[in-house]
């Protein structure tokens, strides 16, 4: 395993992130696994020198937050945790959701109490809250940190000038500053690449990036999606404009490049996010313990500038999304 501080900050982490959406309660997302092979995944990842765990509340609605709490049981040290608050938990209770004083509160102590732990390393707002002015969710972040409930703060998908804001308003109000950014970026998702992260290059902002894979995209060939149980139940899976633009040739270089190194598409496209310098862990979410294994066998993967190029060439601009 290899390791990198996150952003700007001193807190070491695994070049590889065990994304934990993938497990909770299959009654959330039918290819959702349940506690034991969650455990399973965590264990594994544990072994292969992974250190770097995100979860959020709303995941399985609570439930993978406690079975990565009850996986980490007696590894708290040298994990590090990472959760995140926004969407409504509960649709019967507008209070359950966004980011005010209210819901912050009441959501980060739950998370706490499902994860079993006194501290969170990172929490992250999972997307902007348009309804409450940021000098209170500004406000009410730092003084979870004040309170040691949680150590760094992070932010999720949002305009590149509405970041730039919210760091403008810590440093005006003299709270902490958010130390990551979780944002959408892979081989046929690069939209990021013109404003925010050259953004997070210069205000030192670790990178984590959330569907590396392309929701599994860039997994296998492109038609081939619906071979899995999530491609074929899952139903945001093609709300991404991956196949716009130059999506389905950037798929047949993925697959070419990967049949020549004698490796997985699945490694091809890691390894082209590993070599970018402004990404410090993407997040890899997997049901498979074999597939975190091909995960972290990425790391040994070289590209060469002239593959990074040509995997890059078909690529055309297409639609933002992920923000909402």
């Amino acid at each position: 395993m290899e390791y990198t501080t996150l952003g700007s900050t001193g807190m070491t982490v695994s070049r590889i992130c065990l994304g934990c959406m993938s497990f909770g309660d299959p009654d959330w997302r039918e290819w959702v696994l349940g506690e034991e092979e969650g455990i399973e995944l965590v264990e594994r990842a544990l072994e292969l020198g992974i250190n770097f765990f995100d979860t959020a509340n709303m995941y399985s609605k609570g439930e993978s937050e406690r079975i990565l709490g009850k996986a980490l049981s007696g590894h708290r040290e040298e994990a590090v945790v990472a959760t995140k608050g926004y969407f409504r938990m509960d649709e019967s209770n507008p209070n359950s959701g966004g980011l005010s004083r209210k819901a912050l509160e009441q959501e980060l102590q739950n998370s706490l109490d499902r994860l079993g732990m006194e501290t969170i390393d990172l929490y992250q707002i999972h997307r902007l809250d348009h309804d409450t002015p940021i000098e209170e969710t500004l406000g009410v972040l730092d003084d979870f940190v004040r309170r040691g409930q949680v150590r760094y703060l992070g932010a999720s998908s949002m305009w590149a000038h509405e970041f730039a804001g919210a760091l403008h308003a810590s440093d005006r109000l003299g709270t902490d500053r958010f130390v990551s950014m979780q944002n959408h970026y892979n081989l046929v998702y690069r939209e990021e690449e013109r404003e925010m992260l050259p953004l997070c290059a210069k205000e030192g902002i670790g990178v984590m990036p959330w569907s590396p894979l392309a929701r599994g995209y860039l997994t296998r060939p492109d038609g081939a999606v619906d071979s899995t149980l999530r491609g074929r139940t899952e139903k945001r899976m093609y709300e991404h404009p991956y196949r716009e633009g130059g999506g389905p040739e950037v798929n047949a270089r993925v697959e070419e490049l990967a049949e020549e190194k004698g490796v997985k598409m699945a490694q091809i496209a890691l390894a082209w996010l590993l070599h970018k310098d402004w990404v410090d862990t993407p997040i890899v979410g997997t049901s498979s313990v074999e597939h975190l294994e091909d995960a972290v066998e990425a790391l040994d993967i070289d590209l060469s500038e002239s593959d990074i190029e040509w995997l890059e060439e078909p690529y055309e601009p297409v639609r933002v999304s992920g923000h909402d």
